[in-house]
């Protein structure tokens, strides 16, 4: 009697169940790996266990964002407040210049102000000392912005001595303007000019600080002549439209001189930060 199994229908059967035991053995050892993998010493936290640790962990979770974001907020803060004291320390400096060089001008009647605002100690329009003042705060704080923006930090000479020799030089140059006596305008405007520029070159040097004294002299020389245009106020013996030649020059040496204060104070923060 022929045997099942020399039936060719019976062959197709037989295939299958061969197949399907190959893949009972594969799962079985696929699931013993496993096993193994699972139960075998790791040198260390798996990147997912870290990173969920780490989200859960007070030390690194939200509680450092907020330290990370209160000394960010400190630090503006302390900056904010070394800039507020940086505008009022260049504020005062530039309103006692105003004061004492303009005092010289109106005593050796270089400035003439009309006689209804004379009416201070200091011979002097009110709006004078304000207005120099805040024109200093501006040129200081300019000075160290530009110097960091161009990438060139000012490093010549830079001490408080030599910005106290600057100012002292910027206060003779003025004195020069009112109390020398030349043949002509010409002479005592090439003369200043000269020591402004020797201003420069003694107690900066820097291609900065050149330009931004003559964009200064030139920005303060248009918005006076506007000012003596107007009727504000006027000089003696005009020989440059409605001003002095020389008047320049002191713009100039007076942008260099508190540029240089600006940029020791902005020094001086940078130390104590």
């Amino acid at each position: 009697m022929p045997r099942l199994d020399d039936h060719p229908w019976s062959g197709p059967c037989a295939k299958g169940a061969k197949h399907r035991s190959h893949l009972r053995a594969s799962a079985r050892g696929l699931e013993s790996k496993v096993g193994e993998m699972i139960n075998s010493p790791v040198s260390g936290p798996s990147p997912l266990v870290a990173h969920s640790a780490r989200g859960t962990d007070p030390a690194h979770g939200p509680a450092s964002a907020g330290v990370g974001g209160h000394g960010g907020s400190g630090h503006i803060n302390s900056w904010h407040h070394h800039w507020v004291q940086r505008s009022l320390v260049l504020f005062s400096v530039g309103v006692v210049l105003a004061l004492v060089l303009n005092l010289l001008q109106v005593q050796r009647n270089v400035t003439l102000f009309p006689e209804e605002v004379i009416a201070t100690i200091f011979s002097s329009a009110w709006w004078v000392p304000p207005c120099c003042g805040t024109a200093a705060a501006v040129v200081g704080l300019l000075y160290p912005c530009i110097d960091s923006h161009l990438g060139e930090p000012h490093k010549f000479k830079r001490e408080w001595a030599s910005v106290m020799r600057c100012v002292a030089v910027f206060v003779g140059i003025n004195h020069a303007s009112a109390k020398l006596d030349f043949a002509n305008n010409v002479q005592l405007s090439l003369t200043l000019a000269a020591l402004s520029l020797g201003l420069w070159w003694t107690f900066d040097r820097s291609r900065s600080g050149l330009g931004l004294g003559i964009t200064i002299a030139f920005l303060a020389t248009v918005i006076t002549q506007l000012l003596v245009y107007n009727g504000v106020y006027q000089y003696t013996s005009p020989d440059f439209l409605y001003i002095r030649s020389w008047l320049p020059c002191i713009f100039f040496s007076g942008g260099v001189t508190v540029g240089n204060i600006g940029r020791q104070l902005a020094m001086v923060q940078m130390m104590l930060c």
